[in-house]
C-alpha cells in the first residue's frame, strides 16, 4: 500500500499541475500504456526515427516511473540501439484517450519527453522477471498472441538525463530526475 500523502495520481486523479509537476510526470507515466520511442536512425544516415511503442513502468497504478518495453531484433529501434543507445521516449495525456476534445499540440494537454539510454535486461534476472509481469500485465497479448518466434527481449530507459514537462500554457519544466524516481519512493508497496 502507497503511504499516505502521495499523489491522487495513484489513484487515477491527476496532480494539481501547478503544485505538482513530479507528480504530474509520474502520473502520465503511470497511467499511460504506450509512447513514441525515438533513436538516431543508423540506416538513414543518423536522421531522427520515431516508433510508437507499448511500455510499462511496473504494475497498473503502481508505477515505479522507468519504463520498460518489450521489443524484437526485427524492430528497426534495436538496430538503431545496438550502435548508439541514446534515446527520446515521449508520452502525452491523449494516449489515455480522448479529453474533452481537445487537440494533441493543444498547449493544455500534457506531454512528457524522457531522454536516456535504451539498454537491455536480462530476462531471468529480478528486474527483468519484474519488467515481464508489469509489461504482461498492462498488456497481456504481449505473452499470448504476439509471435514466439520473434525473439522479442526485455529493454529499460536507463540512464534517464532529461524529463521535459509541457503543462497548462506553463512554460515547460524540467523535472528533476532524482525527484522524479523519488515520488514516491517506494510506490510498488
Amino acid at each position: 500500500m502507497a503511504s499516505e500523502g502521495v499523489s491522487d495520481y495513484l489513484f487515477g486523479l491527476m496532480p494539481n499541475h501547478t503544485v505538482d509537476p513530479v507528480g504530474v510526470a509520474r502520473w502520465l507515466v503511470c497511467k499511460n500504456f504506450w509512447g513514441t520511442l525515438c533513436t538516431i536512425n543508423n540506416e538513414q544516415e543518423g536522421a531522427p526515427f520515431g516508433h510508437v511503442v507499448s511500455f510499462s513502468d511496473g504494475f497498473p497504478d503502481r508505477g515505479r516511473g522507468v519504463p520498460y518495453f518489450y521489443l524484437t531484433k526485427y524492430d528497426i529501434t534495436v538496430r538503431n540501439i545496438e550502435k548508439d543507445a541514446r534515446v527520446a521516449f515521449v508520452v502525452s495525456e491523449l494516449g489515455l484517450g480522448p479529453v474533452s476534445g481537445r487537440d494533441p499540440q493543444d498547449p493544455t494537454v500534457v506531454k512528457l519527453t524522457m531522454t536516456g539510454k535504451l539498454g537491455k535486461l536480462d530476462r531471468h534476472s529480478a528486474e527483468g522477471q519484474f519488467a515481464l509481469l508489469a509489461l504482461y500485465a498492462k498488456h497481456p497479448e504481449m505473452k499470448t498472441k504476439w509471435p514466439a518466434d520473434h525473439d522479442f527481449e526485455v529493454y529499460k530507459l536507463e540512464n534517464i538525463k532529461d524529463l521535459f514537462l509541457l503543462f497548462e500554457r506553463a512554460n515547460p519544466v524540467h523535472v528533476p530526475v532524482e525527484e522524479y524516481l523519488r515520488y514516491p519512493k517506494k510506490m510498488a508497496e
